[in-house]
């Protein structure tokens, strides 16, 4: 499927100021020499994974082309970059500005390895330098968000997980962190917003203060009961799991939805309240914990009788790794490849593509990232990464879906092999290969 995007139906606030000074320095300094209106490929790529990590999935690329169909400076932006001491010829040339170049990138949903072109953004300096970092903002919470997501949801082998860190992130960072999670595997997330924004599955349940609201812990299940069914999950570790437990089935029956354990060691719990339902005839209620989980917790509770997951802080911020480490460089200059050198932060001249190559089976066994002039043969199953997302800033067509990019990153992380999906610590899950 060829990823592009879909127009924006609702124009929204300008989102030109998402940025950092330091681009209108360049560009005052650019339209001051001339150098403003060259032709440049500028290149979104990470050196490195996080550490421990075999491969990164690639979120909010429909985030961030619906962000840049606003990146516009109407009066109301001028104003502002003229109050912060803009001088008249970078407002003047921002006035009414849009971006009109081209970009190629990974469809939501890719995997990306050390040194993939994720994002290529080819126009004039002027208008591609202006954008570097509402893309690296949109991309590296994204990515970083989903990746993780993706880890826990390999960890969870077909068991549901939920998203539930709103709480514990900026509320706009929450309303992404559902979407990317859910695009990495989740089933539901806590938050509204993103049902609203996005059509994510929403779910919830109750806290412990819905408990201690009520003179006891039955009423207050019986509250719940009587008010959503007995469907419902019933948080029981509020006083004690056990005796929390036994009214939970006293209230609703055996026929109750789920009790959920949010503390403690939630494996050993897990044991004790699967057979302590069983014993009383809730062989059907499920068994849902949260309280605390990564991927390791949850690899670790591969065994246990945990019918689904709750995930909060460890998703929210990537599990360790809050930002993806992409950076976006200028690559290519009028069509003269330029480079990086500085030690440690090296980049690779030239405008690129990628090919991902794979056996007969389907499993996935190099990148192969070339410049776009090379010549690169491509086998009967393989097939080229990047796709048009902008022409000369017009949508290329419509984006996949949510659901489609959801099962399009299924599939790819089905066609890594085994070795790259385990927890532990080595090369990335494929080797990425530089074609001069």
């Amino acid at each position: 499927m060829t990823p592009t995007v879909v127009r924006v139906t609702s124009p929204g606030p300008s989102t030109a100021l998402l940025t950092d000074q330091y681009e209108l320095t360049m560009l005052d300094a650019a339209l001051a020499d001339g150098t403003a209106q060259r032709r440049c490929t500028f290149e979104v790529f990470a050196r490195s994974l996080p550490h421990g990590r075999r491969y990164g999935v690639v979120a909010g690329v429909p985030r961030l082309l619906e962000a840049l169909s606003r990146f516009t400076f109407d009066q109301a932006e001028i104003d502002v970059l003229c109050d912060a001491g803009v001088r008249d010829r970078v407002a003047e040339f921002l006035s009414g500005h849009r971006f009109s170049g081209d970009i190629t990138g990974y469809p939501e949903g890719e995997l990306y390895f050390p040194g993939s072109p994720v994002l290529s953004v080819t126009g004039t300096f002027a208008e591609c330098v202006l954008l570097e970092t509402l893309v690296l903002s949109v991309l590296n919470h994204d990515c970083a968000v989903a990746s993780a997501a993706a880890r826990m949801t390999t960890a969870a082998n077909g068991r549901p997980l939920i998203e539930m860190g709103s709480r514990r992130t900026h509320e706009e960072a929450a309303v992404a962190s559902a979407r990317a999670a859910y695009l990495a595997g989740f089933s539901a997330t806590s938050n509204l917003e993103a049902h609203r924004r996005f059509g994510v599955p929403t779910t919830g349940t109750s806290a412990h203060a819905f408990t201690l609201l009520h003179d006891s812990e039955a009423e207050a299940f019986r509250a719940q009961v009587d008010a959503l069914g007995v469907g419902t999950t019933l948080l029981v570790d509020t006083y004690d799991i056990t005796q929390g437990i036994a009214t939970a089935v006293e209230v609703a029956g055996t026929g109750l939805g789920a009790v959920r354990i949010d503390s403690g060691d939630v494996g050993v719990l897990a044991q004790r309240a699967r057979a302590q339902l069983d014993a009383l005839g809730a062989t059907s209620t499920r068994v849902v914990i949260s309280g605390d989980l990564d991927e390791y917790a949850i690899a670790a509770l591969r065994a246990e009788p945990v019918d689904a997951y709750g995930v909060g802080t460890s998703v929210v911020t990537g599990s360790g790794a809050p930002a993806a480490g992409m950076v976006y460089k200028l690559v290519e200059v009028d069509g003269r490849p330029v480079a990086k050198r500085s030690s440690s932060k090296e980049s690779r001249g030239g405008a690129k593509s990628a090919v991902r190559r794979h056996r007969p089976t389907g499993t996935a066994v190099e990148e192969v990232v070339h410049r776009l002039d090379a010549e690169v043969d491509i086998g009967e199953h393989d097939r080229v990464v990047p796709a048009p997302l902008l022409v000369k800033g017009e949508p290329a067509g419509e984006l996949p879906t949510l659901e489609e990019s959801r099962e399009h990153l299924r599939r790819g992380l089905v066609a890594v092999p085994w070795e790259g999906l385990k927890l532990s610590r080595g090369e990335p899950a494929i080797p990425t290969t530089q074609v001069p």
